[in-house]
Formats: structure tokens, C-alpha cells, sequence
């Protein structure tokens, strides 16, 4: 109880405030904290000048305010429109511990102020929060997502991170990122961050801008074998995480999917969980595109064979969730009831098939529902609305075991009052049967299959065309 509150003060005193992290040092600006594999951190800041790469860390227990008993690693810095952008990976942390760390230049003893955050400490209890699609074009805006994140961190105190499924910034300018860092600095200071790339952020077929994410964040990228994009993967508790770069989609690379395939059957976690950008079902004005046609074709018939319980996913501003979807077809589940954190909730018991889930947007751009959405979204989907007229939203996801629990809420624009809006809950007592696979794929063997898997993905998307004409004729 007295962790909640400190933790609710904490936030409230930072949203206030500004961020201790980043406030301290005007020479640093963007500081992030991300998941780095299972055990490491990625940090990556900003300088308007070059200089050393260095982060100085200790366990929290040992911070008495000053670093002088820190430990420091050191990385590499590159330009990037015209600042610079350090990044330094720090693995092997001890789990279960919470760190207190300063970014900055060691040299020229340039710091940042305080930050921290807490490692994985391996049992099979996770809360972490979800959210969106900021997305936002101004301060304002960023300032009102912000404060949709902090109710979330109201509502979920004991969060071990955060998940944003993508669209950070509108424009892709350096100062809609900026006002970003700024107005969430309060819980990038204090959580580690788990970043997904989304269409907005920086990819080749919007507007040309290219590298924007990969410079913003300090990601463990070593087993992606393309160039196509950001895709990786971490464990946290009983949970494997595996995120994908959907926009890469055109199709999705055979690197991609071979790397998917080989990341999610050689994991024995509980639970696994796919964290994209582009959502497969979704009801809003995105979901009959070209692209997620495509990426719909590419990705849906691998899914199932995965055994993945829960995908997490954006781009619609819309709230969806599906009942447990396998080969295009709700699943029949059965329900029992159970004891979750005190409360009695029904759980959908061994389910058959994945739930997708679409947590709306964290900011001010909403869509309204797409009636015409391709079959069978409408047909599969357990609720879908939009939330023009509600708030913000974000969700809280916990596990307990093999209990896994899902709530989202809306943030009143006007009041700031937080209403749920849906939940469910998956009770796992037998494991899903999933198809071990190992795929390899080399730079000739994607060029020389690029054609063909265009071909193959184009001609699947016209069959869906016509399947989606003629449900509406």
C-alpha cells in the first residue's frame, strides 16, 4: 500500500513539475529507458553537441544522491538532423532489483538528473500498461496524452513497464519528438519503456523519413537479419514479448516472418504475446488499405499455427476487441469463474484462439467505427466503438500464473475522470498446441523471393477485395 502511494505521488509531483531526469541537464534531452533482451537496458539520449556516451548506474538501495559509487558503461554517439543521438546497451542486471541511473558525458561531467527503474524479477505477476497512437501534432496535445498516461499510472501503480504500440508523433519533426520526451519524461524517468515502431515514426512510405525510431531508441536488434525495419523480442515473468515492425509490410520481409516463426516456437513461456503497430482486426478507417490487406495475408495463417494468446496493436483510433479468433472464425471458449487480486472475474478458459485487442488512442486523433470493415472483423469482434466523444485510453494488463487479466479505461478530456470500458480475462491450464519450426533466411534468399511473395501477396489481396465486395453488395 505505501509503495501505491508514493507511487501516485511521485506521478502526480512529476506531471506537475516536469521531469527530474531530464530537467536537471538541458544539454540531455530525450532521455529513454527501453528493454534491452531479458535482462539489459537500452539508454538513449540527445546532445546538440558530440560528446562521450555514458550512463552511470546503481541499485537504488546504494543511491544516497550522488553517483560517486556508480558504475559507468559507455557507448556511441551518431549525428542525426543535426544533433546527436547516444546510445548505450547495459545488460546482466540482477532481476528484481530497482536502479537508480544519470545519462551524459562523463568527461565533461554533464549529466542528466536522477532516473530509475525496475528490473524483471522473474515470478509470474506482471502489470504493465498499453497505449497508442499519440500521435499528436502539438504541445497541447502531447500534454493532454501525457495526462492519460498518468491516470494510468493511477490506476496501475505497481506497472513494471510500458508498451506504446506506436505513432508517437504526427510529422515526424524534431520538435513534435521534443515535446514527446518532454511531456511523458515523468514515466519514461521512472519506467522502462518497450517502443514499437509505427507509420509515423519514421519509415520510407511516409514522406520519406527514415531512421527516426531506431535513433530515438536504444533496442536490442541483434537477431534482426534484414534492413527492412525494428523487430525484437524479451522476457518478463511467465511472459514472451515479441514485437514486430509492421511497417514492413509490402509484404512483411521472409526475414520477418521467418525471424517471428523461429522467435515465438522456441519459447516455452505461458503466455505469448505479440506487441505491432498495424492492427489485423480493426474497425476503423485503416483496415480495408492495401497494406494491411497484405499484412492481414501475411500474418494471420503464421498466428495460428503460434499458439499466441493476446496481440496488442494500434493505427485505427478505435477501441476493438475480439472473442479468441482461429482462421478467421470466433472460437467456441469455455467460461469459468475465478479469484483475481481479490476480485471474482470470468475468465475464458483455455482459449482456442488469439484475442486481439485495439486499446483506441492515448490522444486527441479518434476515428469513428468503419461498418464496412472487411469480414469477419465486425462478425469476431466481442465489442467495437469509437471513443471521439470519451477520452484518452490506455490499458492495464496483468498476469497472475496462468491467469491473465485485461482492463481498459477512458480518461474524461474535460473532467479527467477514469471510466472502465472493457475487460476480459484468460485462464490457461493446458498449453496451446503451436508448430515448431526453424527458418533461416539469408540477403540472396530475400531478394530472390521478394517477387514471388509480392506476386503471392497480391493476388490474395485481390481475392479479399472481392470477398469484401461482395459482402456489402
Amino acid at each position: 500500500m505505501l509503495r501505491r502511494l508514493l507511487c501516485l505521488v511521485f506521478a502526480v509531483l512529476l506531471l506537475g513539475a516536469g521531469s527530474v531526469c531530464a530537467a536537471a541537464a538541458g544539454e540531455v534531452s530525450r532521455v529513454s529507458c527501453c528493454v534491452y533482451g531479458s535482462d539489459g537496458r537500452g539508454f538513449s539520449w540527445f546532445t546538440q553537441e558530440n560528446g562521450g556516451s555514458d550512463v552511470q548506474i546503481l541499485k537504488t538501495a546504494d543511491f544516497s544522491g550522488d553517483f560517486s559509487a556508480a558504475e559507468t558503461y559507455s557507448g556511441k554517439a551518431t549525428r542525426y538532423r543535426g544533433r546527436f543521438s547516444h546510445h548505450v546497451a547495459v545488460q546482466g542486471l540482477e532481476k528484481g532489483t530497482s536502479y537508480t541511473y544519470r545519462v551524459g558525458d562523463k568527461n565533461a561531467d554533464v549529466w542528466s538528473g536522477a532516473c530509475s527503474f525496475v528490473t524483471d524479477d522473474g515470478d509470474a505477476a506482471v502489470p504493465f500498461l498499453v497505449l497508442a497512437d499519440v500521435q499528436a501534432g502539438s504541445q497541447e496535445n502531447f500534454r493532454r496524452a501525457a495526462q492519460t498516461v498518468a491516470a494510468g499510472l493511477n490506476v496501475l501503480p505497481d506497472a513494471e513497464f510500458c508498451v506504446n504500440l506506436g505513432d508517437y508523433v504526427n510529422d515526424n519533426t524534431n520538435e513534435e519528438w521534443d515535446w514527446y520526451f518532454d511531456a511523458f519524461s515523468f514515466a519514461n524517468d521512472r519506467l522502462t519503456h518497450v517502443p514499437v515502431a509505427g507509420n509515423h515514426d519514421g519509415n520510407i512510405t511516409n514522406k520519406l523519413n527514415t531512421f527516426s525510431f531506431p535513433s530515438m531508441f536504444c533496442l536490442d536488434t541483434s537477431d534482426n537479419r534484414s534492413l527492412e525495419g525494428v523487430y525484437y523480442s524479451f522476457d518478463w515473468g511467465n511472459i514472451h514479448f515479441t514485437v514486430l515492425n509492421t511497417n514492413d509490410m509490402y509484404p512483411m520481409s521472409q526475414a520477418q516472418r521467418n525471424w517471428f516463426v523461429n522467435d515465438v516456437s522456441g519459447s516455452n513461456a505461458q503466455w505469448k504475446v505479440v506487441l505491432m503497430h498495424r492492427s489485423l482486426y480493426s474497425a476503423g478507417k485503416n483496415i480495408n488499405k492495401p497494406d494491411t490487406v497484405i499484412l492481414r495475408n501475411s500474418l494471420l495463417p503464421l498466428v495460428d499455427k503460434l499458439g499466441i494468446d493476446l496481440i496488442l496493436s494500434g493505427h485505427d483510433h478505435m477501441y476493438l476487441r475480439t472473442k479468441p479468433v482461429r482462421g478467421e472464425k470466433a472460437q467456441e471458449t469455455q467460461t469459468v469463474q475465478a479469484e483475481f487480486h481479490g476480485e471474482t472475474l470470468e475468465f475464458l478458459k483455455n482459449a482456442a484462439g488469439t484475442v486481439y485487442a485495439l486499446p483506441s488512442t492515448a490522444g486527441t486523433k479518434r476515428y469513428a467505427v468503419n461498418e464496412r470493415a472487411m469480414p469477419p472483423i465486425l462478425d469476431v469482434a466481442e465489442t467495437a466503438f469509437s471513443t471521439r466523444d470519451m477520452g484518452g485510453c490506455f490499458a492495464a494488463v496483468e498476469t497472475d500464473g496462468n491467469k491473465l487479466v485485461y482492463k481498459a479505461y477512458c480518461v474524461d478530456d474535460e473532467t479527467r475522470e477514469v471510466t472502465e470500458v472493457d475487460r476480459f480475462a484468460l485462464l490457461k491450464t493446458q498449453e496451446r498446441p503451436h508448430t515448431p519450426a526453424s527458418y533461416d533466411t539469408t540477403l540472396v534468399s530475400s531478394i530472390v523471393s521478394y517477387p514471388f511473395n509480392l506476386l503471392t501477396a497480391l493476388v490474395k489481396m485481390l481475392f479479399s477485395y472481392v470477398k469484401l465486395l461482395g459482402s456489402v453488395v
